[in-house]
């Protein structure tokens, strides 16, 4: 395969994708996205849904077996597809042009921007523990990380790959070592405590249903590197382990975490603390009152680690969704000299900074969650349609295909369902919002994109037989089953 991605709808003097990252910064990007703000607000929330110590465990690592089967088929579809724009490609190869336009769109209305400015707004409320910084101070502060980190993934690439794998690993180290100290001073009494929350005591199945589908904040970001997968280096290796590697992790860090902190002290106390994860570490010997600074500092570090992820990969989306004809013409341009997405990008962040402003921390959660489950439901049914398919030529496959997207699907249906019952009204009614807004543009695009339309589907058609009959040769060297 070629070291670079050509841009579908490129213009002279436009740049090109490069192939140009390892598997230590897909694993970074997976790792550094998700293991975020969510992981210290939900431990408390979880506990207080689950209501007993072994259900609030059990809610996170169901919350993590629950993602195996979506990243075990996020592995397929990315050895069968190897090129930026991840669910974009994946609903368009169905032929799903609707949800591939609506993939992009609520990403850009609904989940990415709101993401930015969530973990924006989460780095400046730990950060005044040590400045006393609030207000528009505070969000001064939040803005000129997003204009920083822009500025570095648009017009330094590698150095921001580089700067990932800091930090992904300066966040991870500490997180392991706390839940290792903390697991050694658990106090066994406090495994049997429970809140007094009824729905908790006269149903256990609704309270661990409500547990889960409290994680998904936290557990979501585990497929992130699928959406730069056009510049992973040896794609159909490299994806699969990436992947992988990033959900066992993750799921093994967070269950542990739940299962210090819940036997570090009673879970009431956890339910009912705003610094659950503070909380439960001071009750370790020589941390104590310097619990609170601890967790702190750990926080900054772990939601600046994410909110650089973020700005680097999400705005692939949208140019993906350009090249294909479904979004604005000027944001598939690829920068000449840095050869990033620099007009999606700068659009992300844009509308990132007017969050901040504009916006709170639980107005954003409740819409995020919504979105994420309708398109994640849609996103695994779609390989009922892409195993049929003449180029669907993966070179590595879900074990028990049918059984693996059935459990990647009804998952995200239950939880669906559950969040919008559960959710604030205004959350409900934002996220149908953004479904319906989307008809229009779709239908207009189809109009005045038309030749885009019709050029992108030529040029992909064409690669990817191309890239199929080099898969078969017999001296292919992108060929194989990892």
């Amino acid at each position: 395969m070629s070291d670079t991605v050509e841009p579908t709808a490129a213009s002279p003097g436009q740049g090109k994708l490069q192939r140009n990252l390892g598997l230590t910064t897909a694993i970074a990007l997976g790792v550094g996205t998700t293991v975020g703000s969510g992981i210290f607000t939900s431990v408390g929330a979880v506990a207080g849904a689950a209501g007993t110590p072994l259900l609030a465990v059990a809610a996170f690592l169901v919350g993590g077996l629950i993602m195996v089967p979506q990243i075990l088929l996020y592995c397929e579809f990315s050895t069968a597809y190897t090129e930026s724009g991840g669910q974009v490609v994946y609903f368009r190869e169905a032929g799903w042009s609707f949800p591939s336009m609506f993939m992009s769109w609520s990403c850009y209305w609904a989940t990415d921007p709101v993401g930015i400015a969530t973990m924006t707004l989460t780095v400046v409320n730990y950060a005044a523990y040590f400045t006393g910084w609030g207000g528009n101070t505070g969000r001064l502060v939040g803005c000129a990380l997003i204009v920083f980190f822009t500025w570095l993934h648009v017009c330094h690439k590698k150095a921001g790959a580089t700067w990932q794998d800091f930090i992904t690993a300066a966040k991870i180290v500490p997180f392991i070592v706390l839940v290792g100290i903390g697991l050694f001073f658990v106090n066994g009494d406090n495994y049997s405590s429970r809140t007094s929350d009824a729905v908790a005591a006269s149903s256990p199945l609704l309270a661990i249903v409500t547990g889960v589908a409290l994680t998904t904040w936290a557990y979501d970001g585990m497929q992130t590197s699928v959406t730069m997968a056009g510049e992973i280096e040896n794609p159909r290796r490299n994806m699969p382990i990436a992947l992988i590697g990033t959900v066992v992790l993750v799921t093994l860090l967070y269950t542990g975490l739940a299962a210090a902190a819940v036997g570090l002290v009673d879970i009431g106390s956890l339910a009912g603390s705003d610094a659950p994860v503070a909380a439960a570490f001071s009750q370790i010997p020589g941390i104590g009152s310097n619990a609170g600074t601890i967790a702190a500092v750990l926080a900054v570090v772990v939601v600046v680690g994410s909110l650089s992820s973020l700005i680097m990969f999400q705005a692939r989306m949208q140019m993906k969704a350009a090249e294909e004809g479904y979004w604005w013409r000027s944001w598939a341009k690829i920068h000449p000299k840095y050869n990033t997405p620099a007009t999606a990008m700068l659009w992300q962040s844009g509308l990132a900074l007017v969050l901040v402003w504009f916006s709170t921390i639980q107005q954003l959660l409740g819409l995020f969650t919504l979105i994420v489950l309708l398109r994640n439901a849609l996103l695994f049914c779609a390989w009922f349609k892409l195993r049929r398919k003449e180029n669907y030529r993966p070179t590595w496959r879900a074990p028990f295909g049918p059984v693996t997207a059935v459990l990647a699907i009804v998952p995200s249906l239950i939880l669906m369902v559950s969040t919008f019952f559960d959710a604030p009204v205004e959350s409900v009614g934002a996220g149908l919002l953004a479904l319906a807004s989307a008809v229009p543009f779709y239908y207009r695009w189809r109009r005045v994109n038309a030749d885009v339309i019709e050029g992108a589907e030529r040029a992909r058609n064409a690669r990817i037989l191309g890239e199929v009959d080099a898969r078969v040769a017999p001296h292919s060297t992108e060929g194989g089953t990892w």
